[in-house]
């Protein structure tokens, strides 16, 4: 059945994607470590260079700490350390590159590079916290005998811990049981540039030539691992390659290790850097890395990314490819970046959006009939009955486009028909004048962790984002046996039989005048209409309309009529609707009033006499109209009303106040008498 697309509103274009992970700032050289169940990042913060810093290289003053149970859903704990905070090292250096952060003995120790603010070169300092997310409290100098920049640390089994960095290649030093000094005497080496310096540890042997930085070091099983970036090209005049990820193993910490080749391969878009850490997380390993996917034009701002890394009987790793979906289940109740897709057709890109704000994200432009791209993982436990879909477009005239399930000739979930555009058509444009946000019913719900892909079945169309969207809860059915219900504690009734509206020809509501209100409730519609008490499920007919009964308890005071025609009916605007419920009372009361409201015109009867009309072109307010003084007989009393509207959203409301004007609640309602 096609379904032609409703506008909804239009929606910000900030993007949520999956790769990068993190969408509102830039986030470099991700080291992640996993604390008592929860995985934390902490990345070095590429930020534009500010007026008399170098305008073409990194520069990075501060450090956020980031922490997710799903891989997608990520929450930003804020800045744990800035340049100003650290005693050693140069307030105005920006040059606190990639961190790393342990636990040992419930005490967590970051470990960060800095410019020293009185000599030349870069040290590494340590800051502690009693959480992982901090507050970090920096210690007051730099560790000794480490002169050099991207800090990892590795606890071994027994507990002793071991220190990586890059500095004239990469080293490797024991730390101390204080984990803030590094064990053994410091070592007189040469400086390329002329002069010495005493260093720490050893330097790594095994690895192979070339350019080198960023070590981090893992344990699995019996091998240690040391992976690092590496240009594997020949460098010199008009040749500059850019950095893999690689690594190598050993039976020991500190090695000698064996080179074993790639992880990751060059970028493929030019970005000179990649920088990275390895983790098991819920049994799965991950690679961590960077991009300049924010930054096309300038690869000193790097985001981070994930994917999903393999390893061989021998333990060798397998090459990770880098992908736009990257990792996790995405929430079909959340919005899902379609142009971070998994897989797609041949023409398909994933562009940008606006060159003058890259953080806005991208769009997949799928440019004929037969294109369609694939995002995999999308989780949909949570999307229940009388859910819609959302999607936000670039379209024109004669587009159509569905959103199926697994494959490009799944099963249809949803259809865009977009067969008209014009400024006096339905559609409201973004500032931007080009991006619509629709929406369509669905089709067919998936159930649990499907594929979905969005396949193009018309003019070309670019889509920026979808999401599935569950209505409110309205109603709750109730079934012929359940126990009485009582008015709220405000004294509204909410346990009705409604039944399914009843089609009027009605224009504007300014027709709502007494007699011709009088005159349209006095007409019989179905039969014994004025008397019958209904069963949940009993049909009528209506002119050419059957209709059916339906037993509810409204999850709102103000019983929502347009939402139940929308979900049990065939008519939303220009409805008459009925209702019914079943009063009974403990004893006689009287000098009561019906209290009543409707968005429409209303008429109340109770046990068969008229008591209230609501005439006009009214609002829903409560208490809008009273009864005369009543009498609630002891037992049961039925009370009935009509409301009619036309182009509104219907809904009424009404309790019985007692002589003294307070809400009557020592009732039962019931749908049988």
């Amino acid at each position: 059945m096609r379904k032609t697309i409703l506008l909804l509103s239009l929606l910000p274009l900030a993007v949520v994607a999956q790769n990068p992970i993190i969408h509102d700032q830039y986030t470099a050289d991700p080291t992640a470590r996993v604390f008592s169940g929860r995985l934390y990042l902490y990345p070095s913060h590429d930020i534009p260079a500010p007026e008399g810093q170098r305008q073409d290289w990194f520069c990075m003053a501060d450090y956020h700490v980031f922490s997710s149970d799903n891989l997608t859903d990520w929450t930003d704990h804020g800045v744990i350390l800035s340049q100003e905070q650290v005693p050693w090292g140069n307030p105005q250096g920006y040059s606190m590159w990639a961190p790393d952060c342990v636990e040992k003995g419930g005490t967590y120790y970051f470990y960060y590079p800095n410019a020293p603010a009185n000599s030349r070169g870069f040290a590494i300092g340590v800051a502690t916290a009693s959480r992982p997310e901090g507050p970090f409290t920096p210690e007051a100098d730099a560790i000794a005998g480490i002169s050099g920049i991207d800090p990892c640390v590795l606890i071994d089994n027994d507990g002793q811990a071991y220190v990586y960095w890059s500095g004239m290649g990469l080293r490797g030093a024991r730390l101390k049981p204080n984990m803030k000094e590094v064990e053994g005497d410091l070592t007189e080496i040469s400086m390329p540039q002329g002069g010495t310096m005493r260093v720490a540890g050893q330097a790594m042997e095994g690895l192979p030539d070339g350019f080198k930085e960023g070590p981090f070091a893992f344990r699995r099983g019996n091998w240690y691992y040391l992976t690092f970036p590496w240009v594997r090209g020949e460098t010199g005049e008009g040749r500059n390659p850019t950095e893999t990820l690689a690594y190598a193993m050993s039976r020991s910490p500190l090695g000698p290790w064996d080179f074993k080749g790639i992880i990751m391969a060059e970028h493929d878009n030019g970005c000179w850097t990649n920088h990275h850490s390895l983790v098991e997380y819920q049994g799965q390993w991950y690679l961590f890395y960077h991009r300049n996917h924010y930054s096309p034009m300038m690869d000193k701002r790097r985001s981070a990314c994930i994917e999903r890394v393999s390893f061989n009987a021998d333990g060798t790793i397998n090459e990770v490819s880098q992908t736009l979906r990257g990792v996790g289940v995405s929430d079909a109740t959340h919005r899902i970046d379609i142009d971070r897709y998994s897989s797609a057709s041949a023409g398909v890109e994933a562009n940008y959006i606006d060159t003058t704000d890259y953080f806005r994200g991208w769009s997949a432009c799928l440019p004929a009939r037969g294109s369609w791209v694939q995002y995999n993982d999308v989780d949909f436990s949570n999307v229940g009955s009388g859910a819609y879909l959302t999607v936000c477009a670039k379209a024109q005239a004669n587009t159509q486009f569905c959103i199926r399930e697994k494959g490009p000739r799944g099963k249809v979930i949803a259809r865009i028909v977009m067969t008209v555009i014009s400024e006096q058509g339905p559609f409201r444009r973004d500032q931007s004048g080009q991006w619509l946000t629709l929406t369509a019913p669905l089709e067919h719900i998936p159930q649990g962790i499907n594929n979905i892909v969005v396949s193009c079945e018309g003019e070309p169309v670019s889509i920026d984002w979808l999401m599935f969207k569950n209505r409110p809860v309205y109603f709750t059915p109730v079934s012929q046996d359940a126990a009485p219900a009582r008015p709220d504690d405000r004294g509204f009734i909410r346990r009705w039989l409604l039944l399914e509206p009843i089609r009027q020809d009605i224009r504007s509501n300014v027709v709502f005048t007494n007699s011709w209100l009088r005159n349209a409730f006095s007409q019989t519609y179905f039969r014994d209409q004025t008397t019958m008490l209904p069963r949940d499920g009993q049909k009528v007919k209506a002119g050419n309309q059957k209709l059916a009964w339906h037993a509810l308890d409204s999850e709102n005071y103000n019983v929502k009529l347009f939402r139940f025609a929308e979900q049990w009916g065939q008519q939303t605007y220009g409805s008459l609707f009925w209702a019914v419920t079943i009063i009974d009372c403990p004893e006689e009361m009287t000098g009561v009033r019906l209290a009543a409201g409707s968005n429409g015109a209303s008429m109340w009867w109770l046990n068969g006499e008229e008591v209230l009309l609501l005439e006009g072109d009214r609002r829903m307010v409560e208490d809008d109209g009273m009864s005369p003084r009543l009498t609630l007989r002891q037992g049961l009393n039925v009370l009935r009303c009509a409301v009619i509207n036309g182009p509104g959203l219907s809904d009424m409301c009404v309790r019985f106040l007692d002589e003294n004007g307070e809400p009557v609640r020592n009732i039962e309602l019931r749908i049988k008498s």
